[in-house]
């Protein structure tokens, strides 16, 4: 309630990470792939897009590292909107884990970054003009990345079955997919 800036910034990105997760959770491959209108978004698209991020912010942007499989073998040029489109072909489980690892991954690569360098440290993503953003400009990019798609989440998660909520339960943890 009244920690620092480093605590703030990342009790935010932890506090929506496990909003998106909540809205995500225990639903098998149709809820999984529920669309609501014309939008081709899902919680399956969004589970796999998010590990995408999660893993591309934390390496690439970060320190200039590779993100590491599954992204290394995409041909992005062919299918740059592969996270969105191959998600209704992976199965739950798969999009559970893919996303609940990346978000591990990326929690230990920012606790490393910040306490080697701290938030106003440039990281290695940079601009057209070649300027580098800090480590805070990055980690509140990420931030609004979940912030946009929890709301995206927050309708799909309702037309599935109903579920509506801010945040999850004190109690809830993350579980996974249901059985078909």
């Amino acid at each position: 309630m009244a920690g620092d800036e480093v605590a703030h910034l990342l009790g935010s990105l932890e506090r929506m990470r496990a909003t998106f997760r909540w809205k995500a959770d225990g639903l098998d491959a149709d809820g999984l792939r529920t669309r609501v209108g014309a939008s081709a978004l899902t919680l399956g698209s969004l589970l796999k897009h998010l590990a995408l991020v999660e893993d591309l912010y934390s390496t690439v942007n970060l320190d200039g590292s590779s993100p590491g499989l599954p992204w290394t073998e995409v041909d992005w040029e062919a299918a740059p909107d592969w996270p969105f489109s191959s998600a209704a072909d992976d199965p739950p489980a798969e999009l559970y884990a893919l996303h609940d690892a990346a978000v591990d991954r990326a929690r230990g690569r920012y606790a490393r970054a910040l306490s080697a360098g701290g938030l106003d440290q440039a990281v290695a993503v940079s601009d057209d003009a070649g300027e580098h953003p800090s480590l805070r400009r990055m980690l509140h990019d990420v931030l609004e990345e979940y912030a946009r798609h929890v709301g995206h989440a927050d309708l799909l998660r309702e037309a599935v079955d109903g579920r509506v909520g801010e945040d999850p339960p004190d109690d809830w943890r993350p579980g996974g997919a249901q059985e078909a």
